[in-house]
């Protein structure tokens, strides 16, 4: 009868698993992140037009321009006419500092169409070889993880790994150490 893995076994293979097949992952995952920027980008200024956004920014745009100059031309205003040491101290805070209050920006108006066309951008990258592959790597991953779980015996396992780690992404479960030199 064969016998049964303990935990430490499990858990032994469990890091084997993403000690072998994590980097891939990794690595994949910076390449399709290239993509998906670069891919953002595009569909951000084609979602816009498309949806009539971009006609609402640039508004806002001109109207933020004109807003901080009259902002300025106001706070330099208010800081000259503050001649005396009574007209200082009442002087609001706004026109001494730098804060702005929280309102719809271009900033925010853009990064939300960002946040949209990120998620297209993430659904069309999915499409090409780079983001298939990451979906490879990745249920590469899980079939491992659940051979491991659902197995009886540490040599059944073994075979087990080595046939889905030697057929999906072309490495051997069993690795042998590099040979050292004398010199």
């Amino acid at each position: 009868m064969a016998q049964a893995m303990t935990k430490y076994q499990l858990d032994h293979f469990r890091d084997k698993v993403k000690r072998e097949i994590d980097p891939m992952i990794e690595q994949q995952e910076l390449l399709v992140r290239q993509y998906v920027s670069q891919a953002t980008d595009i569909a951000s200024k084609k979602l816009a037009k498309k949806i009539g956004a971009q006609s609402i920014i640039d508004k806002l745009k001109e109207a933020e321009a004109k807003l901080q100059e009259a902002q300025a031309t106001a706070k330099t205003f208010f800081k000259k006419k503050a001649t005396s040491e009574t007209l200082k101290s009442k002087l609001d805070h706004k026109f001494a500092s730098n804060d702005r209050d929280e309102r719809i920006t271009v900033a925010v108006c853009e990064e939300q169409i960002r946040d949209w066309a990120s998620e297209l951008a993430q659904q069309e990258i999915e499409k090409r070889p780079e983001g298939k592959k990451l979906s490879q790597l990745k249920q590469v991953k899980r079939v491992a993880l659940d051979t491991i779980m659902e197995a009886h015996a540490p040599a059944d396992l073994i075979t087990s790994l080595d046939k889905v780690l030697q057929a999906s992404v072309g490495i051997s479960w069993n690795i042998t150490a590099p040979q050292l030199s004398n010199a």
